[in-house]
């Protein structure tokens, strides 16, 4: 059984993405909806700024752009989720 990719992205309406975008932004959030253009709506989200050292900043709701998305993670929780609990102090500080 092959799943093309908008099939896939409509899999993961209502679940949690983390989305690398062109830049140096990444989002976390959950995933309202989605166009043909794979422009997407979440919500809850947490904005990260990477070159600053992870910056965050949360967000009821977000557009994004599917011309500026990278990669796009189902189930992710972000960067700052990824790193061990050690280094994630060390972020936060």
């Amino acid at each position: 059984m092959s799943l093309l990719p908008l099939e896939l992205v409509d899999n993961c309406v209502g679940s949690r993405l983390w989305v690398v975008m062109k830049g140096e932004k990444e989002f976390t959030g959950t995933l309202l909806g989605f166009d043909d253009f794979v422009n997407m709506v979440l919500e809850d989200v947490t904005d990260e700024l990477t070159s600053e050292g992870y910056k965050t900043t949360k967000l009821d709701q977000i557009l994004l752009n599917g011309n500026n998305i990278c990669m796009l993670m189902p189930g992710g929780e972000g960067p700052l989720a990824e790193q061990p609990a050690e280094q994630a102090d060390d972020a936060e500080e």
